[in-house]
């Protein structure tokens, strides 16, 4: 993505929830002024959500909302704060205007999103409530909380692949590389998911 390091994973820094925390009070602030804003969910998602977990020091967020503004309605709600538009490093950029399909039937408008950003140091997913994506991400962090072991290896990978794409214009093939992990962990993930 513009403007965001390439894949160098760093150790865990306590300080990624607390950065998370503001900056989803500046967001949950600018998207008050929706209708129906205190049912909006806010999440600290991705692998800084995990404690112990070494990752790129970006801080992931997730919103989600039953309608997705547009674009520009989007950008002019977080005018505020400093997140701004991200544009991807080349026209086939994973999971910038829209995520990639989950397991099931959906459709496709469910996987479209907003994706914001502070240049080397957050992303901002603005999603539908519906989506399967935002689920998904939600049940991966809170499964590798659940299960240390994988979050030791699945760092492991991340720190392998990013090895491989060291020095990369852009990482947008070290996140398709660690798509075969979350194909690898999805019936054990969706199983534990239903459970828990």
């Amino acid at each position: 993505m513009e403007g965001v390091p390439s894949a160098v994973i760093v150790e865990y820094d306590p300080s990624w929830p607390v950065r998370a925390h503001h900056l989803l009070e500046e967001v949950r602030a600018a998207f008050s002024v929706l209708p129906g804003a205190d049912g909006f969910a806010y999440e600290h998602i991705g692998s800084t959500s995990v404690p112990g977990l070494g990752a790129k020091p970006v801080v992931d967020l997730q919103v989600c909302l039953p309608d997705l503004p547009t674009r520009d309605e989007s950008a002019a709600l977080l005018a505020s704060t400093p997140f701004v538009p991200a544009l991807g490093s080349r026209p086939d950029s994973p999971g910038v205007h829209r995520d990639a399909r989950r397991p099931g039937e959906h459709a496709d408008a469910v996987y479209e999103k907003r994706l914001f950003h502070i240049p080397d140091s957050a992303i901002l997913h603005v999603r539908r409530a519906d989506s399967p994506f935002a689920r998904f991400v939600v049940d991966f962090r809170d499964w590798l909380r659940a299960h240390p072991g994988q979050a030791v290896r699945y760092e492991r990978i991340k720190r392998d692949l990013a090895g491989v794409h060291a020095g990369a214009a852009d990482y947008d093939d070290y996140t398709r590389a660690k798509t075969a992990f979350f194909t690898e962990i999805g019936p054990e993930l969706t199983r534990w998911a239903a459970g828990s």
